[in-house]
């Protein structure tokens, strides 16, 4: 896969969704969406803003954030870098 952001976005592998919890087996249609993922790509940022997250970060973003593309089979989410929470250490 060859994509580029533009400007202040990047794009997010989103994180798999747990699948069980405490011995409870979730079903698909019961899963929450997912609110942390791996940047996979970045933009260069914007005169007003430069670009502080790089690839390979790890993230967590807003719940209704991004628009969700499916590239190459896989499923990823572009959003603006004001859209991303926190870069988990």
């Amino acid at each position: 896969m060859n994509i580029k952001p533009l400007a202040d976005r990047v794009i997010i592998k989103a994180a798999a969704a747990e699948e069980k919890i405490g011995g409870i087996i979730i079903p698909d249609t019961a899963k929450e969406k997912p609110l942390k993922g791996e940047v996979v790509a970045v933009g260069n940022g914007t005169k007003d803003e430069e670009m502080t997250l790089k690839a390979g970060d790890t993230v967590l973003y807003g719940k209704y954030a991004g628009t969700e593309v499916e590239l190459d089979g896989e499923k990823l989410l572009i959003m603006r870098q004001s859209d991303v929470l926190a870069i988990i250490a």
